[in-house]
């Protein structure tokens, strides 16, 4: 489980060229040699599985479904990604709850500057339209922030604050670029038990 607050820039090193799975070597200055094998390790709102790990640098796999799903099948050494250990038992909880499981890609429609902050408008499937709302929490690249607006045609609109701004890549995207969505785990549990909890009814109903 992660929070959604970015606690590093790191740099991609390698990225494999397989078609079913991708070794990614990402180097941050986070004490990544302290994770043990196996660790979860945010990238860019991705949950991969620490395989390999040095002082500055970890590798983790890239599987099918996170090659179909998400931004990093297009990742590239030199690229920038987000990156968030997991959340400790008992350590704040400062963004909302993000589980690293990307529920598809965005892109970026509208950028534009208010000062030092920065507002985004991001296209989202139509399968997550139902799951955002206006004040809700919503992961964009790994990055916990606060839905300002939702339109009728699919675009929310977030706003970055300076620091935000300061300590993530989101504000250097240009209009058409990807980035991965996790909308609120919450929701998706609470629409799944209604559904079941509604079929049940329906069924006892017509028995």
């Amino acid at each position: 489980m992660f929070t959604g607050i970015v606690e590093d820039l790191g740099t991609v090193a390698e990225c494999g060229a397989g078609v079913h799975t991708r070794r990614l070597v990402v180097e941050t200055a986070l004490p990544v040699e302290e994770l043990p094998l196996g660790a979860s390790i945010a990238v860019d709102g991705v949950c991969l599985t620490v395989v390999e790990r040095a002082p500055g640098r970890f590798a983790a796999d890239l599987g099918p479904e996170t090659l179909a799903l998400t931004t990093l099948a297009a990742c590239a050494p030199g690229r920038r990604v987000h990156l968030e250990r997991p959340l400790s038992a008992g350590a704040p909880l400062g963004g909302h709850m993000v589980s690293g499981h990307v529920d598809g890609q965005g892109h970026v429609a509208r950028i534009g500057f208010r000062g030092d902050a920065c507002d985004l408008a991001i296209a989202m499937p139509p399968a997550l339209h139902r799951y955002v709302v206006p004040k809700g929490s919503i992961a964009v690249d790994g990055v916990s922030l606060t839905v300002n607006t939702v339109e009728g045609d699919g675009l929310f609109g977030v706003t970055l604050i300076p620091h935000t701004v300061a300590v993530t890549t989101l504000a250097r995207h240009r209009v058409g670029d990807a980035v991965n969505l996790e909308v609120d785990p919450i929701a998706k549990h609470v629409e799944r038990w209604v559904r079941l909890y509604a079929g049940a009814r329906v069924a006892d109903e017509i028995a």
